[in-house]
Formats: C-alpha cells, structure tokens, sequence
C-alpha cells in the first residue's frame, strides 16, 4: 500500500510566500521562519524537521517546476536557501524586473566576474560596459544605478568597489552557469560546487579541514587515552 505524500498546511504556504518575497533566506532565518510559521498556524513543529518541512513544499511545486534549493555562501560558508525555477533561466525570469539593455549588463558582469581569477570584477571595468552594450547604450550614471539595484535584489554582492556573485544569484543560477562557463567555471573536487571566489573558498575549506583534524585528535585521544577521562 503506497503512502500519500504529506500534504501543505498554511504553515507551508506562508513560508514559501515569505521566502518568495524575500528572495533568500539565510539558515538560521529560515530555521525562526519555520518555526514562527508552524506556531502560528498552530501545526506540530520540531526544530530539526526543517528538511522535511521543505520537502513537502517542494513536492507540491515539483509540476510547475520550482523547486526551494539549499547553498552555501562563499563569503562565511553559511547555508542558504534560495526558490530556484527549473523551467526557465533565471536571467530570463528577471526580465520582469530589468530593461534589456539592464539585463545585457548584468549578463556581461557576469562574464567578467566568472572569469576573472578571483571572483570578482571592478566597479571601473564594469562601467567601462557602457559603450559596449549591444541593445541600447548606457550611461555611466545608469550603469550604477543599475549595479545598485542588482545589489539591492540580491543578485550581486560589493565589496569596496568590487562586485561578484552573490549566494542567491550561484543557487538560483548554478545551472545557467555550469553550462554558459562550463570551461572556465570552477568545480570542487570534494563537494561538487561551483565556486566564484576562489581564493575564499579554498581558505574556508583548509580552516573547515583544520576544525575537522583537530576535533578527530581530541576523540583520538579520549578514545584511546591510557588514562581515565577525568585525569
């Protein structure tokens, strides 16, 4: 006898609506949003149900091709989760909010930034753009107001005048860019990721690698430790 799929509540709805609205949500915002959702709803809730919570939201999403999908921001390795659609690029779906000329924009920092060797690309070369545009030029004045935006919505991250991808913009896209960079786009070898800013995720991997030597001696020793643990 096969078991029905667990069905959405309000709980579900009204997460999904919130994450909807604000395009990411960090993992420690997402763990309070389930939990504020599901005691407002007045529905069962336990912290680690988290992954089962999204399950079943994305079990009811699975036809119209959308999907809630977890990633990890290069800057501090923290998780995120982002509503990704599987029908259509997300550059494409951005075409509600942005000019076509805004978009050509956005897709050529893109260039610049994938392949650049460190992940990022300067607010001087990005407006150096402006001429180059193919539907409609821009001026330099509007090429930052632009970049403003794209930062606003989370598509973009800048640091000190320089900007790369933000961690929305890698889950949302990941697809789009494995296949448009597929040559130059790096891979890890461990997690199977893309990586935009090199140089930040090999430093997060060596301390994460660090952490993980340090914390497997300490077990190494208590286990095996010819003396009582309370010595």
């Amino acid at each position: 006898m096969s078991v029905q799929p667990a069905q959405m509540t309000d709980s579900h709805r009204r997460f999904l609506q919130i994450l909807m609205s604000r395009g990411i949500l960090e993992s420690s915002e997402a763990q309070k949003l389930h939990k504020h959702c599901c005691e407002t709803h007045k529905v069962s809730y336990a912290a680690d149900k988290l992954e089962d919570f999204i399950k079943i939201i994305n079990n009811q999403l699975q036809p119209l091709f959308m999907q809630i999908r977890r990633g990890v921001s290069e800057e501090d390795g923290k998780q995120h989760y982002a509503l990704v659609n599987l029908a259509e690029t997300e550059i494409t779906r951005m075409a509600s909010d942005y000019a076509e000329n805004e978009l050509e924009l956005f897709r050529k920092t893109m260039d610049l930034i994938v392949t650049s060797e460190n992940g990022f690309a300067s607010s001087t070369d990005i407006l150096n753009l402006a001429d180059q545009l193919q539907t409609k030029k821009m001026k330099k004045k509007e090429v930052e107001q632009v970049l403003h935006h794209l930062v606003q919505d989370s598509w973009l991250s800048e640091k000190r005048g320089e900007y790369t991808l933000s961690t929305r913009c890698i889950i949302e896209m990941e697809q789009y860019i494995r296949t448009m960079y597929e040559d130059t786009v790096k891979v890890c070898n461990i997690c199977h990721n893309i990586t935009i800013q090199v140089q930040h995720f090999l430093i997060r991997t060596l301390i994460q690698l660090v952490k993980f030597h340090v914390l497997a001696q300490g077990f190494i020793r208590k286990q095996f430790s010819p003396y009582s643990h309370s010595c």
